[in-house]
């Protein structure tokens, strides 16, 4: 049987891996002489998204948490500048800039609402 890691289970985490994939995918296309430049930061910084939610939910405290939780936020708000660029340097299409400006709204909607949980006082029921 196979483990399922809390991380997996969230929404959030699924979105931005379907945004890194479709990341990587879209800078194939790129210009060579940007493979270390905006082609790297984006793969970079897109990975982080999905890679910081895993780490962060994994932490012990909620204050650990909402601290990679808001890390991952400015990450994700990072991939929308570089996609602002790379849409006005026409290294990808209007039309790809929207999808994955749409994708990344719902990623930081979630991520605000799963920091605001972490901090929100726990009361004993």
């Amino acid at each position: 049987m196979k483990y399922v890691y809390n991380f997996e289970k969230l929404q959030v985490w699924v979105e931005s891996k379907e945004v890194t994939k479709s990341i990587y995918k879209i800078t194939q296309e790129f210009p060579k002489n940007e493979k270390f430049g905006i082609t790297s930061q984006l793969r970079r910084v897109s990975i982080s998204i999905c890679s910081n939610i895993a780490e962060g939910v994994s932490r012990y405290t909620n204050k650990d948490k909402a601290r990679f939780i808001t890390i991952t936020f400015s990450s994700a708000v990072e991939v929308v500048n570089q996609l602002i660029i790379s849409c006005e340097l026409q290294f990808i299409t209007q039309k790809q800039y929207e999808s994955l400006r749409f994708q990344l709204e719902s990623i930081t909607n979630k991520l605000n609402a799963l920091r605001n949980y972490l901090i929100k006082p726990q009361t004993n029921k």
